[in-house]
C-alpha cells in the first residue's frame, strides 16, 4: 500500500495524530459500521487515548479546512471516531482479516515514517536558530557600520559670509 496515500488521511486533533473511521474503515476494506460495532465489542481495548469520538467543533473545522474529505461525509450528523497509532495497532487484534493485518503494517509504517520526518525537520530548525543568531551578529556589525557612513554629521555654526553692517 503506498504510504503517501495513508499520510493524506492522518490529521492532527487534539494533539494527536489520528485516522478517522471512515478512512480506516476504507483501507481496510469492510463498512465503517462494521469497524465501529467491531470497536463497540471491544470497548475496552480502546480508553480515550487510544480512541475518542470528535466534538461537533471539531469536525466543522475538519470539514473547512480539508479538501480531502468526501462530499457526502461533509454533511453526515454522525460524528466520526478518531484513532491514535495505538488505536490503529489496537485495531489489529480486533480485526483479524488478512487485509486488516496488511493494511495496519502500512499504516504503521506511515506513522513512523511522519515521526521521523518531524525530527528531521526539528533538527533542520535547530540549524537554522543557530545561522540566524550568528548571521545577526555580522549584520549587526554590518548595519552598525552602514548606519555611521551614511549618517550626516551636524554641520558646525558658521560665521556669516560677507559685509557687516553696524547695526548688527
Amino acid at each position: 500500500m503506498d504510504l503517501q496515500i495513508i499520510q493524506n488521511k492522518i490529521f492532527e486533533i487534539r494533539g494527536y495524530r489520528v485516522m478517522l473511521d471512515f478512512h480506516l474503515a476504507e483501507l481496510y476494506g469492510v463498512q465503517t459500521k462494521v469497524l465501529k460495532q467491531a470497536v463497540k465489542r471491544n470497548e475496552k481495548r480502546f480508553p480515550p487515548d487510544f480512541r475518542f469520538t470528535m466534538t461537533k467543533e471539531e469536525w466543522d473545522e475538519l470539514v473547512t479546512n480539508c479538501d480531502q474529505l468526501p462530499e457526502s461525509l461533509k454533511h453526515s450528523y454522525v460524528l466520526p471516531d478518531c484513532f491514535t497509532e495505538q488505536g490503529v495497532a489496537m485495531l489489529s487484534s480486533v480485526l483479524r482479516s488478512q487485509t486488516a493485518i496488511d493494511v495496519n503494517i502500512s499504516i504503521m509504517r506511515a506513522f513512523v515514517l511522519m515521526r521521523q520526518m518531524v525530527i528531521g525537520y526539528e533538527e533542520l530548525l535547530k540549524r537554522i536558530e543557530e545561522l540566524e543568531i550568528s548571521t545577526d551578529a555580522q549584520f549587526s556589525e554590518v548595519y552598525q557600520a552602514l548606519t555611521q557612513l551614511l549618517s550626516k554629521p551636524e554641520p558646525k555654526p558658521r560665521k556669516p559670509i560677507g559685509y557687516r553692517t553696524y547695526d548688527e
